[in-house]
């Protein structure tokens, strides 16, 4: 019966998945199994009856004469995060348990170390807290642009109903595009796209030409081009765009002194609020003339010609585009 548990131990060793190594009390190893071959690059031949600093780096050598001091000592040795060696150099953080080895007398004769590579974990935790400061960052400045529409809007409204129906639309707009950033993890969104998603509500009233080559956006982009096409669709729905298939979305990439540049031209049938934007004094012409050419480093200009109202956006590319130097939180 002995035998048979003996055996059925070994299988178990030799099945794990983390590095399980026995030493000596002189720290001398005695037994390797599988998992510390993959996990450290040394065959059991090359590690037993070696030093156990055959896997220690050189500044946790310290910590491993401790750790026996404190075995000899009888004391409990709580489960640590630290990091040993690989046979090419590399240095791997693991999680490790310590525990005595006694023999049937009660004599205290070795330790066993049970390891776990733990460089994914680390990692995953390094992602998380990046992603976390980036979200509050994001968060942070969403709350920013709805304080400015609240407050933008609330001085050009007529009434209280005219407010809460201004501001409750506006803040739906953003909600649009942070639904559409929320599908892909905040990772970019097709520009195509985001002006299909805005134009949704309004495509059975609004039919649009939507024409350009595919560009990926970064959030940044994302949220500020999507409040401005909500305010162009608003306006056009508010003065009367009536002519199917009328309101044009168009874009194109350029190249210009060795940078490359965005451009986007929307443009629509309806001349009755000419004025009012050449006038910026609604908070749409505020958001389209100002706003988000600011957040964007680019420049925004109205023209009337033609019978048409003419939107035309443009800005360096890498203000734009996820992968071109604008995957930094929006500021």
């Amino acid at each position: 019966m002995e035998e048979h548990s003996a055996e059925r131990l070994a299988a178990i060793v030799e099945s794990s998945f983390d590095a399980i190594i026995s030493k000596d009390l002189f720290g001398t190893i005695v037994s390797w199994n599988k998992a510390a071959e993959r996990m450290f690059g040394f065959p059991e031949s090359e590690a037993v009856g070696k030093p156990i600093y055959l896997i220690i780096p050189d500044d946790k050598r310290d910590e491993e004469a401790d750790i026996l001091r404190r075995l000899k000592l009888g004391a409990r040795i709580e489960p640590f995060q630290t990091t040993r060696r690989h046979r090419d150099g590399r240095i791997i953080p693991i999680s490790i348990t310590i525990s005595p080895i006694k023999s049937r007398a009660g004599k205290l004769v070795g330790a066993s170390s049970i390891a776990r590579d733990i460089s994914e974990t680390r990692e995953s935790d390094r992602r998380l807290r990046l992603l976390t400061r980036e979200i509050n960052h994001r968060v942070k400045n969403q709350y920013a642009v709805i304080l400015a529409v609240i407050r933008q809007t609330a001085t050009r409204s007529r009434s209280i109903e005219d407010f809460e129906k201004r501001v409750r639309e506006r803040i739906m707009a953003l909600s649009h595009s942070h639904d559409l950033l929320s599908q892909v993890d905040w990772a970019g969104v097709s520009l195509a796209d985001l002006v299909a998603h805005q134009l949704k509500p309004f495509e059975a009233l609004q039919p649009a030409q939507i024409i350009g080559p595919e560009i990926v956006l970064d959030a940044n982009a994302v949220l500020n081009l999507g409040m401005a096409f909500h305010e162009l669709i608003m306006n056009a729905m508010r003065f009367g765009v009536e002519d199917v298939g009328g309101i044009s979305v168009t874009w194109r990439l350029t190249s210009e002194e060795g940078v490359d540049r965005f451009e986007l031209t929307w443009s629509e049938p309806a001349v009755a609020y000419a004025d009012l934007l050449a006038q910026e004094e609604g908070f749409g012409a505020l958001v389209l003339s100002k706003l988000v050419p600011s957040a964007l480093s680019g420049q925004a200009t109205w023209s009337f010609d033609g019978g048409l109202v003419v939107w035309r956006f443009a800005a360096p590319l890498d203000r734009i585009q996820v992968g071109l130097g604008s995957l930094a939180p929006p500021s």
